[in-house]
Formats: C-alpha cells, sequence, structure tokens
C-alpha cells in the first residue's frame, strides 16, 4: 500500500510542470513594461496639469495690471513715466472733482512685483501689490507716453515657471486735462 502510494506522488509530480525561466523572465518584462508605460503617462499628465496652471497664472497676473491700469490712466490729468528704458516708475496724477481731493499714484517694479502707491492730499502712501512674477526686462514690460496722441502705452510680460504671458500693447488714454 505504501508503495502505491509513493508511486501515485511521483507520478503527480512528473506530470505536473512548473514555470521554466524563460517564461518567468517574460512576465517580468511585461510587467516592467506596463509599468514604464504607466509611469510615463502619468507624468506627462502632471508635466501638462502644471504647465497649463502656470499659464493660467501669469495670464491672470497680466490682467490684474491691466485691470488696475485701465482704472487710473482714464481719470489722471498728468501722466510722467520715467526716463529710463522701462518707462518705470509711472507717475499718475489727477484732481477728484467732486471732493477736490489730489491723487498721486506710482507704478513701479520692485524685482517680480509691480507696486501701485497711492497718496491722497500728499498724506502717506498707501502701497498694495498689484501683481507678481512681473519680468523686469525693459523690452518685456515697459510703458510710453505718446504726447502727441495723449495715450500711454503698457506691455507687461509675466513668466511663472517658465511659462510666459505677454500682453499688451496697452493703449489708455487718460481724461483732457493739462497734458
Amino acid at each position: 500500500v505504501y508503495k502505491r502510494q509513493q508511486m501515485k506522488m511521483i507520478k503527480i509530480h512528473r506530470d505536473q510542470r512548473g514555470i521554466t525561466l524563460i517564461e518567468m523572465l517574460a512576465v517580468v518584462v511585461l510587467i516592467g513594461l506596463l509599468t514604464g508605460g504607466i509611469t510615463a503617462t502619468i507624468s506627462q499628465v502632471l508635466t501638462i496639469n502644471t504647465r497649463a496652471s502656470n499659464h493660467m497664472v501669469a495670464v491672470r497676473q497680466v490682467q490684474q495690471v491691466s485691470d488696475r491700469l485701465s482704472k487710473d490712466v482714464p481719470q489722471a490729468e498728468v501722466v510722467v513715466p520715467d526716463n529710463g528704458p522701462s518707462g518705470l516708475p509711472l507717475t499718475l496724477t489727477w484732481e477728484d472733482y467732486e471732493t477736490e481731493d489730489s491723487y498721486n499714484v506710482i507704478y513701479d517694479l520692485e524685482g517680480n512685483t509691480l507696486l501701485r502707491s497711492e497718496s491722497v492730499n500728499n498724506g502717506d502712501p498707501i502701497v498694495s501689490a498689484v501683481a507678481e512674477y512681473i519680468d523686469p526686462d525693459p523690452e518685456k514690460t515697459n510703458c510710453d507716453w505718446k504726447i502727441g496722441e495723449k495715450v500711454l502705452i503698457f506691455t507687461v510680460t509675466a513668466t511663472v515657471g517658465g511659462e510666459s504671458e505677454t500682453r499688451g500693447v496697452y493703449k489708455i488714454k487718460p481724461r483732457p486735462g493739462p497734458l
């Protein structure tokens, strides 16, 4: 009886097949290819999302400059850009006809931040950041006052994580006055 069981077990082992080394290598290679493909896809999706996000931040920063300038410049009676290559700091002055308050607003770049300084009736200035990530290169961010046309031309570039957005040329006419 014992010999028969032993023979049966031997027979069972002989009939069973194991995995060969080549089959095992093929499975490992396939898993590696699938993992590499999935990793590359995820990496590409994350890179595209980061680039899109950086571009949207740059667009928003440039829009903020446009929004702020489009409120201040039309009120200005006097527009005085700096004589340097960028035209900044830019000084705008006007008087409010209703309150008779006089306003002095200065736009200037400090590093990559465009600042707006507002003083009412020659009081202490209130400084606020208009936009960040502004490219300080005078070729990319600048303003120019066209005396004959009485128009301010403002070009601004924001760069976030290698993604840039240039807007301008904003052409804004101030209100009529002693320009």
